[in-house]
């Protein structure tokens, strides 16, 4: 009964970091909560195998995230894409509907599209999953040199791109330099 109630409290403690991540990375709210229901069913199931005295939970978590995340891609190239009667493609609807859920602001979502994947998987771990820079680096089973450098330059065109898309914006405060910090957070 104990590892049931460790799931329950790592499940209560956790869900929003990995609703975070997912969120970031799709463009639906309704996927990211798909998602998210996903990762934790996988979890459930490979929780007997968990070792938490090796691991914290959330890194371990986020990997099942990630690779529910990348599955759920290639599952979507093999299907063919729709266009509504009013001739917009189902991404656009997406679009629009993720704009009135709380996504992110179109602008950020923008810079977002015009990052690499690593960059856009990074920001997502750091800023949608609120890992610490060594932790998108284990989770990304890279350097905390190379998550660092990732970060840091995915911000600066992230703010390139915002500054380019709308002059004036503001968008010198997206993202506040957390990743050119070297303290790990």
């Amino acid at each position: 009964m104990s590892g049931e109630n460790d799931f329950i409290a790592t499940y209560e403690k956790y869900v929003w970091d990995i609703y975070g991540f997912l969120a970031y990375r799709t463009r639906s709210r309704e996927e990211a909560e798909d998602l998210t229901q996903e990762t934790f069913e996988r979890a459930l199931k490979a929780w007997s195998r968990f070792d938490p005295t090796r691991n914290d939970a959330k890194p371990w978590l986020l990997v099942i995230a990630r690779n529910a995340y990348i599955d759920s891609r290639r599952r979507e190239r093999s299907r063919p894409s729709t266009v509504a009667a009013d001739g917009d493609s189902e991404q656009a609807r997406e679009d629009r509907a993720l704009a009135l859920t709380g996504g992110p602001e179109p602008e950020v979502a923008e810079a977002l599209a015009g990052l690499k994947r690593r960059e856009r998987e990074a920001l997502a771990l750091r800023f949608g999953g609120d890992l610490k820079t060594a932790e998108v680096a284990e989770v990304l089973d890279i350097s905390v040199a190379n998550a660092q450098q990732i970060l840091s330059r995915a911000l600066r065109r992230m703010r390139e791109l915002m500054d380019e898309g709308s002059p004036g914006s503001g968008a010198e405060g997206a993202g506040t330099g957390d990743a050119d910090r070297g303290d790990g957070k």
